[in-house]
């Protein structure tokens, strides 16, 4: 028979950044003062034992609690090699405040779980990416489980990855066949490349939708390592890699485009391509141009005919700057599969984004030094991210009143006083940390000197902070693409997370924290007064597919795909835009 283990408990309101073996207290509550203890018990000898203990228990916690209140809070190092922020003390302090009724914030229960439930694959060296498996000791959210059968495909997919990535004679087999310009009929191994371009949140859902495609259709994806691809994200897939080589021999892909001869739309509309050629006629590649910018053609990607004359073709190249699964889920071929892959098919780029995506060392330091600097110790976290589309909107006071009304109609912040009065500190009353991500600064400072000029009206002490203000979007520069990857996953370590409608920096936090958020509505370029309602609960956690198709492949006509499957609906944000949600939670 198992034994049951002992239960025990971080800090309350905390994040499970160690185990709590380690240095949580057991959660019996913290014990009344006893009396002095008679002379000779009446208790049986169990009982007087369990009470000698527990009054030892007393003695041993006064005296960490007075050694905690008097000692800074410092860092541990523990047995995996890296440093993890001391919970341990905020425990102690926490459990101080539950025995005065504080109980408005759960406190951890378990050790983290570093594989995410099976989602990751053990083993991989530690040291080289440290938030592949440091990453779940900051967040309070374990996340969404995945499916067996997820798991199992990604095991089954990491194999595939290692048999025919680069360096391997398979690969070297399949370039040999992409230098003849023709396809084979059976070819070992098949590939995928996804071309990295434009924003960095449009980078990683173009690479997240083209793994799904890979996984489904037995492709090796491969990444184009342009825009610091590589200097970003660890390798996701254990003993090969997922970088495209540089001596690819297509030299130009890069620059492939709408007019592109070679594009799947152009072969279809030329006649280069038809559904009963033989494969031996069949090109060496396609390339798949799902751009915002597509026409008619190059969407019949999303019809079953079209993807079985694909499935004939060895290598593949697709440019894409949008979040394409939902598509996928239309497509009749692999409906089955993505039913047993993803059960809960509002987390489906959930998943994704764990497993892909892990900042390297480098990133990670920014994240970890400024979560623990800022964000570590507060009873409540929330993420604002500001994107204006409109330069004219840098710095509107209808904006900043959107916001405010936003996060107090939903109280998600406390109400300032009108007047200078300070307001007493209730007892247990929370300490709320506000991470507020824009490129520039002017909002940040406008709430920031809201909370130092006024007292809340319930106590509550809020600090504001921002990493950076970079003031435009620089597209491939390293270190503002590095400052912004650390502030998507800073941003989707918080508790609660207020994005932008339409801004792919904001579905890549809600998809790594597994957070529905409230969403700010995109403001109109002529805008005159704070948008009312100013913002909305989002009825899922996925990005929206910002430009699907609107096609029927088998009737060969126009159709709303916003209403041929009950989890694949249109965006709350975006109107005309598809997203996977949970049917029983989607309102039309």
């Amino acid at each position: 028979m198992q034994q049951r283990k002992p239960k025990f408990c971080a800090a309350e309101g905390a994040a499970p950044e160690i185990p709590v073996s380690q240095g949580a207290m057991a959660c019996d509550g913290w014990p009344e003062a006893e009396g002095a203890r008679a002379e000779r018990s009446p208790l049986p000898r169990k009982k007087s034992l369990a009470l000698d203990r527990k009054r030892w228990n007393t003695v041993v916690n006064v005296v960490l609690v007075a050694f905690v209140m008097a000692v800074p809070p410092f860092v541990v190092v523990y047995g995996g090699g890296g440093v993890a922020p001391a919970v341990w003390i905020a425990a102690a302090r926490a459990r101080l405040r539950r025995d005065s009724g504080d109980g408005s914030f759960p406190y951890a229960r378990s050790p983290p779980d570093k594989l995410l439930g099976g989602l990751l694959p053990d083993g991989l060296d530690e040291r080289s990416c440290r938030s592949r498996y440091e990453s779940s000791m900051y967040r309070r959210n374990p996340g969404r489980r995945p499916s067996p059968h997820l798991i199992a495909k990604l095991r089954k997919h990491e194999e595939l990855q290692r048999r025919c990535g680069p360096n391997t004679n398979a690969y070297n087999l399949a370039i040999e066949q992409l230098r003849t310009g023709r396809s084979v009929g059976s070819p070992e191994c098949k590939y995928v490349v996804s071309i990295s371009y434009r924003g960095l949140g449009n980078r990683i859902l173009a690479a997240a939708s083209a793994f799904l495609y890979a996984a489904l259709t037995d492709r090796v994806l491969l990444v184009d390592p342009s825009n610091e691809m590589d200097e970003l994200f660890c390798e996701p897939f254990p003993g090969t890699t997922w970088l495209l080589p540089r001596d690819f021999p297509l030299a130009s892909y890069t620059n492939f485009s709408i007019d592109t001869a070679e594009s799947y739309g152009n072969m279809l509309r030329n006649k280069v391509l038809s559904a009963d050629a033989p494969a031996a006629e069949l090109p060496a590649f396609a390339y798949l141009h799902l751009d915002h910018d597509y026409g008619h053609e190059d969407k019949m990607f999303f019809c079953d005919d079209d993807q079985r004359l694909l499935s004939n073709v060895q290598w593949l190249v697709m440019r894409t700057d949008l979040y394409t699964v939902p598509g996928l889920f239309l497509l009749t071929a692999f409906q089955e599969e993505l039913d047993a892959l993803f059960p809960e098919r509002d987390a489906v780029f959930h998943h994704l984004v764990r497993y892909l995506f892990h900042p390297t060392n480098h990133v990670w330091g920014l994240v970890t030094r400024y979560y623990r600097a800022y964000l570590a110790r507060a009873d409540l976290r929330l993420g604002i991210q500001v994107r204006n589309f409109d330069p004219r909107h840098a710095q509107s006071p209808h904006i900043l009143q959107q916001i405010t009304s936003c996060v107090w109609r939903e109280k998600l912040l406390p109400e300032l006083l009108a007047t200078e009065e300070h307001a007493a500190r209730a007892p247990g009353a929370r300490s709320t940390a506000v991470l507020m991500t824009s490129l520039r600064s002017w909002y940040y400072e406008r709430i920031k000197g809201m909370y130092w000029d006024r007292a809340t009206a319930t106590g509550e002490d809020v600090s504001v902070h921002q990493p950076s203000h970079e003031g435009q979007q620089q597209f491939g520069k390293r270190s503002h693409d590095g400052r912004a990857w650390a502030e998507m996953y800073l941003l989707s370590l918080c508790d609660v997370l207020v994005t932008s409608g339409w801004s792919t920096f904001g579905y890549v936090a809600q998809g790594l924290g597994g957070a529905r958020p409230w969403v700010l509505h995109k403001q109109p370029e002529n805008l005159t007064s704070a948008p009312d309602p100013p913002c909305f609960r989002d009825v899922s956690m996925e990005p929206c597919f910002h430009a699907p198709h609107v096609y029927d492949c088998k009737m060969k006509r126009g159709m709303d795909t916003g209403e041929v499957l009950p989890h694949v609906r249109h965006c709350q944000d975006v109107s005309w835009g598809l997203k996977l949600v949970d049917p029983k939670l989607y309102k039309a």
